[in-house]
């Protein structure tokens, strides 16, 4: 075979000869090459020992608590709940607080109407989403689905 020859083959085409998804024009062709090339015949082998081997690969399934985003320990667990309970308090402390000084300070009535529209409209929207998610957490389908 001539180099100009051996140059215009597609080895790309010895995939599609392993898959059996040639068209018979360009199976003839990658046989008539394979034939005259000990290059190709080997190029042809590896590719074939490579594709045994990505099929008898197995994988090992790592344990489900491995992607948990749950606390690991119990010291971890507590502090985990102490601490959304104090940021719990501590906000609703806050607007209190907030609530509070707006309400007594004396001065114009539409500032003090705008807050207790936004802090009132922001707390109505928690208490849908946190009644939804309550309501929805009985019969939830993906409850159990760690990954």
């Amino acid at each position: 075979m001539t180099d100009q020859r051996a140059e215009e083959f597609n080895e790309e085409l010895l995939s599609g000869f392993l898959d059996g998804a040639l068209v018979q024009q360009d199976e003839q062709r990658v046989r008539v090459h394979i034939e005259g090339s000990a290059e190709a015949r080997k190029l042809l082998v590896e590719l074939r020992q490579m594709r045994e081997a990505a099929r008898d690969t197995k994988f090992v399934r790592p344990p489900d608590l491995q992607f948990s985003e749950r606390p690991k320990s119990g010291v971890s667990r507590v502090s985990r709940f102490f601490g959304a309970w104090v940021v719990g308090v501590w906000s609703v402390a806050l607007v209190g607080y907030i609530s509070w000084e707006v309400a007594v300070e004396e001065g114009p009535w539409i500032p003090k109407a705008l807050l207790f529209g936004v802090f009132s409209g922001v707390g109505l929207l928690l208490l849908s989403v946190l009644l939804d998610r309550l309501r929805d957490a009985k019969d939830d389908r993906y409850r159990g689905v760690e990954k």
